[in-house]
């Protein structure tokens, strides 16, 4: 599903006050009296909330793995002070990256299909990271200061409507509920895009990134999309001006020649979102195939060959587009992955289990390993040993809805009924539905009835989230 105009960065652009990267606001300054850190953290989580309980999302956890090690890895290098952050992945084909209040970093799967490298990818999440760095969200609050967190949480919940498909709904919420300051301040959009890529600059640079990829990206974009009638949202949102590229251009060449262009962990990844994008397994497999063709050096092509194999069944072909590249990097985990899908999907599950427990002598904290790990344990029926990863899984992972849903299923599978709810619980919470959270907990504590320890934690869970609700009610009261 496609995000509409307008996202809530635009809005947080629409708003904001014109600045400039040597005169930035400090967390303590006045926009912090009106918003808030805590105030944005609390109102981003909510409307994430709402966003993950209308739109589809990828649950691929290689490719979410690669989204938050990149991005933590650039806002270790800005001006973010508050890492707190959560990240939504859009499946969408359509080309969109945001960043909302409260550390929401959303990436459609687009963005992938439209970055020929990891440079160019790491140019747009670099300036999304600014805007929050800046807080262009509460500067904007600032200088609207009759605009309070009601309203503010009325002009969200339009962006939810226009986000999900309700493109005349949403934009009718918005503009009804604060159609003046909008106009007032859409001059502003322009000088906080400026402000974002200047300062964007900066933390790619200080991540190993060359900056010259951010207007290498805005130049592609402006050459794809020049003769379209409808661009794509980020463009919308984030318009490709040729002042805005050479500017880009100029401040990137005052930077020393250098850093990351891209990576083969890129390009892996890159092939694993077009795989999903394709109309079938066998017609992705034509299509890597052919730029094998072009290229038969091209691991990346190969890998992207092998994987849209294994989901077509063609196992022994599969197999063999893997060796030359396991024997070239025996240890990479991408490749080892996919031959562990391999194995499970060909039923070689004692091949699979052997590679599986290499791996984690060498990556026992990766996640997409040990989600492969708890999907092997309950191909293999072994539910409760697969409950126990996913508890541990939980611990670094405790706000990730795929996550709460796979251990209510483990946990039913196990006989586990009582977990099972409390698990669906947190599922539907972190999905925004507080009605169907709130229900699961009956049906545990009902279960629960004679275990007064376990009803009493379950009552005070339920009191935690009606607390969570009635304040999520609170913000939303326009």
């Amino acid at each position: 599903m496609s995000l509409l105009r307008p996202t809530l960065l635009t809005l947080a652009c629409l708003l904001a006050l014109p600045g400039h990267a040597d005169d930035l606001p400090s967390l303590g300054d006045a926009s912090s009296a009106i918003v808030s850190p805590q105030q944005e953290h609390d109102l981003g989580r909510a409307w994430l909330g709402m966003l993950r309980s209308q739109v589809d999302q990828l649950s691929d956890p290689q490719l979410k793995d690669y989204v938050e090690t990149t991005v933590y890895r650039l806002a270790e290098s800005s001006q973010l002070q508050d890492h707190r952050l959560e990240f939504i992945l859009i499946d969408s084909k359509e080309l969109n990256a945001f960043a909302a209040p409260g550390g929401i970093v959303g990436v459609n799967g687009g963005l992938f299909l439209n970055a020929d490298t990891e440079g160019q990818y790491a140019g747009v999440m670099a300036h999304e990271l600014s805007h929050l760095a800046q807080r262009h969200f509460a500067r904007g609050v600032e200088e609207q200061k009759r605009m309070q967190m009601p309203v503010m949480a009325a002009l969200l919940a339009g962006i939810v409507l226009a986000a999900t498909g309700g493109g005349e709904a949403g934009m009718a919420t918005i503009m009804g509920s604060q159609a003046a300051a909008i106009q007032s301040q859409r001059a502003f959009s322009r000088e906080n895009e400026a402000e974002a890529d200047r300062v964007g600059l900066v933390t790619l640079q200080k991540a190993g990134y060359d900056p010259r990829n951010m207007p290498d990206m805005f130049e592609k974009l402006a050459r794809q999309y020049r003769f379209d009638a409808k661009p794509p949202e980020f463009l919308l949102t984030h318009p490709v001006t040729e002042a805005r590229i050479a500017d880009t251009r100029n401040r990137a060449e005052q930077f020393p020649h250098g850093g990351v262009e891209d990576s083969l962990r890129y390009q892996l990844i890159k092939k694993r979102v077009e795989l999903f994008y394709e109309d079938t397994p066998g017609m992705a497999a034509k299509r890597f195939r052919a730029l094998l063709d072009e290229n038969p050096k091209s691991d990346a092509a190969r890998y992207g060959l092998a994987i849209a194999q294994i989901k077509g069944s063609q196992f022994n072909e599969a197999r063999e587009n893997l060796k030359p590249l396991l024997a070239k990097a025996p240890n990479e985990i991408v490749y080892n992955l996919a031959a562990v899908d391999l194995d499970m999907a060909s039923n070689h599950l004692p091949d699979a289990q052997a590679r599986v427990d290499r791996l984690l002598g060498l990556y026992p904290g990766n996640f997409p390993l040990n989600q492969v790990r708890v999907d092997l344990l309950i191909k293999q029926s072994r539910t409760a040993d697969a409950e126990k990863a996913l508890e541990d899984l939980l611990k670094s992972r405790p706000n990730d809805p795929d996550v709460w849903n796979q251990v209510a299923d483990t946990r039913g599978a196990n006989g586990n009924i009582i977990g099972l709810h409390q698990a669906r619980a947190e599922y539907f919470a972190l999905e925004g539905d507080f009605r169907q959270a709130q229900q699961q907990l009956d049906f545990a504590k009902r279960r629960a009835a004679n275990n007064f320890q376990l009803a009493s934690r379950i009552d005070a869970r339920q009191k935690d989230l009606a607390e969570q609700e009635r304040m999520v009610k609170e913000m939303m009261r326009g």
